[in-house]
């Protein structure tokens, strides 16, 4: 089997890293594998080096009253010159440029990473603003293009089945559900964890609004409000870094909350955690949250939805339904007055991560792959 991997770029981002354990594990199994990039940023060379890679020029942009943006050319000699049996697609942007050209006796799939606007129905907001005018284009032109490829669609978790439901015509509902996957043995601690003085949290993610670090942030502060020892350490980067940096400095909190950025050893800065907090107001699945698990930490979050799919609460963490930071904050408390508890729920964390191990997740995708539909 012949697979083209379609993605923009390589920069951070959950669809980049499963996307790249995707590419190795279909590699191990025999499977011819070309990752396609628009833009040459790779962010995770240390993981590629054994994944056949391309950068092309390639872009399209529709216009609402002119011609449209169209760079297609080395696109369709990339697929010309491989021949892949499946074209695996990757992020909205990547959407719109494999679905123009469709080559017809390919296996078409869509791997849907987030409840994307672009994707939403007609309404009347969207003829009063011109951002939803050209997503409801957009929508219009892949939905004609997904018929005609007999397009395939992969979701990560029941949240954004349930979301894809709504916005797709029925005759193209044809949903697969694939929960995101980790490298397991990547991220395993072997070692029984501990909790540690102070206590050690951590968190992974876009520095965002949706991200929420800022809640964090206060429950740290009522945290040593109360006497407790904490240190939250914050991965990841983002508009709201300075934001961030300021209401740490506000609130005095520059012994007890870490700014550490972008890092590429994650499972390093894990191994080092007692629990990982989480507090996405949003998201369609939780990538790091099960790689937090396999690294044996118990989770307290928010309900963002799509992390539902993960969450068994009371056994590898605690589920908040409601932003509320003294709630989340005896979620916390809770720990380390149990600490055998907590040595429970840590071995319960790394047992389920493994469900969400890559290699049975090739295996399912690869089932996936030969029972889709061509073009």
């Amino acid at each position: 089997m012949k697979v083209l991997q379609v993605i923009p770029d390589l920069r951070k981002g959950g669809a980049e890293r499963i996307l790249i354990d995707i590419c190795n594990e279909l590699v191990k199994r025999g499977v011819e594998v070309l990752l396609l990039n628009f833009r040459p940023e790779n962010h995770y060379s240390y993981l590629t080096e054994k994944i056949e890679r391309w950068v092309i020029p390639a872009r399209f942009v529709p216009s609402i009253f002119g011609k449209p943006l169209a760079e297609l050319e080395a696109y369709s000699i990339a697929v010309q010159k491989f021949k892949p049996d499946v074209i695996h697609s990757h992020l909205f942007e990547a959407e719109m440029v494999t679905r123009q050209v469709i080559h017809p006796g390919i296996k078409y799939v869509s791997h849907l990473h987030s409840n994307m606007e672009q994707f939403r129905k007609f309404s009347l907001r969207t003829l009063m603003d011109k951002s939803l005018l050209t997503n409801f284009l957009e929508r219009k032109l892949l939905l004609a293009q997904y018929r005609r490829c007999s397009n395939n669609f992969i979701v990560i978790s029941k949240h954004a089945e349930d979301f894809y439901k709504q916005v797709l015509p029925a005759d193209l509902r044809r949903l697969q559900i694939l929960n995101n996957a980790i490298d397991y043995n990547r991220f395993f601690k072997r070692e029984p964890n501990q909790l540690h003085i102070p206590l050690r949290l951590i968190t992974i993610g876009r520095l965002d609004e949706n991200k929420n670090q800022i809640f964090l942030v206060k429950v740290v502060r009522l945290l040593k409000s109360e006497g407790i020892q904490v240190q939250l350490d914050i991965l990841g980067e983002g508009p709201f870094r300075k934001h961030i940096e300021g209401t740490i400095s506000d609130w005095d909190l520059k012994e007890q909350v870490n700014l550490l950025g972008s890092v590429n050893q994650i499972e390093e800065q894990l191994h080092k955690a007692d629990i990982y907090i989480h507090a996405a107001r949003s998201e369609a699945f939780g990538l790091a949250i099960v790689e937090a698990m396999a690294a044996g930490l118990p989770f307290v979050m928010l309900d963002a939805k799509g992390n539902r799919d993960i969450a068994e609460n009371g056994k590898n963490g605690f589920f908040i339904t409601e932003e509320n930071v003294n709630a989340f904050a005896n979620a916390i408390k809770n720990f380390i007055s149990a600490p055998k508890r907590y040595s429970e729920m840590s071995d319960y964390a790394k047992t389920d991560a493994a469900k969400f191990d890559i290699v049975p997740y090739a295996d399912r995708l690869l089932q996936f792959y030969n029972s889709c539909a061509k073009s």
